[in-house]
């Protein structure tokens, strides 16, 4: 999966990469510029039409299948 994040000032940088680094995941750090990128835009697109496929073949979640999913983890996580 690719996601593409902006942040607002060096602080919100810092915080995220923290985030990144403690989790122990796996990122690609580039300047604004270099979001032309060939392999960027080729990895992006091909996780786009993957996506889309996905959806044709009637693999996700509705709206409302989400919500319910997530208020029953709520209920299972607080003990309820």
């Amino acid at each position: 999966m690719t996601i593409q994040v902006y942040t607002f000032n060096e602080e919100e940088e810092k915080a995220l990469l923290d985030f990144l680094n403690n989790g122990h995941y796996k990122y690609k750090s580039a300047e604004e510029d270099a979001l032309t990128d060939v392999e960027f835009i080729t990895q992006y697109n091909k996780e786009l039409e993957e996506a889309e496929a996905q959806m044709d073949a009637g693999d996700f979640l509705t709206h409302d299948q989400t919500k319910k999913h997530f208020a029953d983890r709520r209920k299972r996580t607080s003990g309820s």
